[in-house]
């Protein structure tokens, strides 16, 4: 391993997903415009009220332990966020409670690990492929780079290597045709716009590369 790796405790993933709250509202508008032509055009209200209530309840009760604090996001997001995405970011945080596992701390190759089994929730649940136009565009090159720069990297580099993967996943939906979700019904129409669910995908590994560093 290189020379920093940081192990990431239930206070650092609250750092991590008050930072993507933070995204989330300050990219509303964004989320919201891109989602306007091949979704319900509330992509950034339903994530911003739901990030806005995870937040609360980080605020009431943060719990100590990484898989804790994980579970509570998650039934958090599957509790308040309307359309698909509270189900499948739900569903991605419940995923990653189960793989952290009764630790204190996540290592670099064990968050990497439960972020991946995060990710496979997500195709899971909404039986996405990479390719298809949704989020997992974003979130499946973003562990490839991360699981590739594991024992080459420290904490910082990898997962900066992983949210600029995230953003090029992101910009390569534009030219998709989407094959799953709400957008998949607009066939051919739905090429040319960029997927709000990658969006929001990318900015979640982002303020994993900006926090946990």
């Amino acid at each position: 391993m290189a020379d920093q790796q940081v192990t990431v405790d239930a206070a650092a993933l609250g750092r991590w997903v008050r930072a993507f709250a933070d995204a989330v509202t300050a990219h509303e508008e964004e989320l919201t415009r891109l989602d306007s032509p091949i979704g319900d055009a509330d992509h950034g209200a339903n994530m911003a009220r739901g990030m806005k209530a995870v937040v609360a309840k980080l605020d009431d009760a943060a719990p100590d332990a990484p898989a804790a604090l994980l579970k509570q996001v998650g039934m958090t997001l599957v509790s308040t966020v309307g359309g698909a995405s509270g189900p499948l970011y739900g569903t991605f945080f419940l995923r990653m409670a189960s793989a952290a596992g009764d630790v204190d701390a996540l290592d670099q190759a064990g968050f990497a690990a439960a972020l991946r089994a995060g990710a496979e929730g997500v195709v899971a649940r909404g039986k996405a492929e990479a390719g298809d136009k949704t989020m997992y565009d974003a979130l499946a090159p973003a562990l490839d780079a991360l699981d590739a720069a594991l024992g080459g990297e420290d904490t910082t580099g990898a997962l900066h290597a992983a949210a600029d993967a995230a953003a090029r996943g992101r910009d390569a939906t534009t030219p998709l045709q989407a094959r799953k979700g709400r957008a998949s019904y607009l066939g051919e129409r739905s090429v040319g716009h960029q997927d709000p669910g990658a969006t929001s995908a990318a900015l979640l590994v982002q303020a994993a590369a900006d926090t946990l560093g």
